[in-house]
């Protein structure tokens, strides 16, 4: 699955397409204008199209046997997402979660297979997004489970300053805001362990606030909390 709204750099999981290729996908597209708040599907739901952000956002989550929900990715304006198998009768494992109201370009499965069938670039350049994709699964799950809490966190962060960041001399600010409680689901804690880690980073000067906005002040030493493999910035993002 893939861009978040207010994209700072212009990194878009698309940006592996050729212009052309992406020509190609988007006259295959209809579009559809979804409210805030809709569901562009459910957990369980048949897994048969592709979206992409014309306008918008949208989150993807999972819900635990719980209830609790986890955030796994954000999207925006210029992000392909979707989950497409192999296999037919196949559904989706997440629900994607209109945050905005947006217009969404949706993409059949059966036109994608013709589109592909008759273009063998674009069917290459298809494998490498789904490749991007899986990447960017296998690094957030690594995140989660070998660093701890505080590790996602700073992972968080970061993924979030490549997504969102402004960055000025030696700051950069996350121009999206986001409640510690959005955070928490991020990365599988409570929001109040999200504070206390928050409230941490802030005496150490790491972060700083400002009108509810976060401030990286010190990005060595977010990446040396998680180990930070200096990933490529369109696979380092929320």
């Amino acid at each position: 699955m893939l861009h978040c709204a207010l994209k700072v750099d212009g990194v878009h999981n698309t940006d592996c397409f050729s212009e052309d290729n992406l020509t190609k996908l988007k006259e295959i597209m209809y579009e559809q204008k979804v409210t805030s708040g809709a569901y562009l599907f459910w957990e369980g739901d048949t897994a048969d199209k592709l979206y992409f952000m014309i306008q918008g956002s949208v989150k993807i989550t999972k819900t635990s046997d719980e209830g609790k929900s986890f955030i796994l990715y954000m999207y925006g304006e210029g992000d392909l997402f979707g989950q497409l198998d192999p296999f037919h009768q196949s559904v989706n494992s997440f629900n994607a979660e209109v945050m905005e109201d947006s217009i969404i370009g949706v993409i059949q499965q059966k036109d994608l297979e013709t589109l592909l069938w008759q273009h063998g670039d674009l069917a290459i350049e298809f494998m490498k997004w789904m490749g991007l994709m899986h990447r960017m699964t296998q690094t957030k799950f690594r995140d989660l489970m070998m660093f701890g809490k505080p590790g996602a966190l700073c992972s968080t962060l970061i993924r979030l300053s490549n997504s969102y960041g402004q960055a000025s001399e030696k700051q950069i600010l996350i121009t999206k805001k986001l409640t510690n409680s959005e955070l928490a689901d991020m990365i599988g804690a409570t929001r109040e362990s999200v504070n206390r880690m928050l409230s941490e980073l802030k005496k150490l000067g790491i972060i700083s606030m400002e009108n509810s906005y976060i401030i990286i002040e010190n990005m060595d030493y977010l990446k040396n909390v998680c180990q930070c493999e200096n990933c490529p910035k369109d696979m380092c993002r929320i």
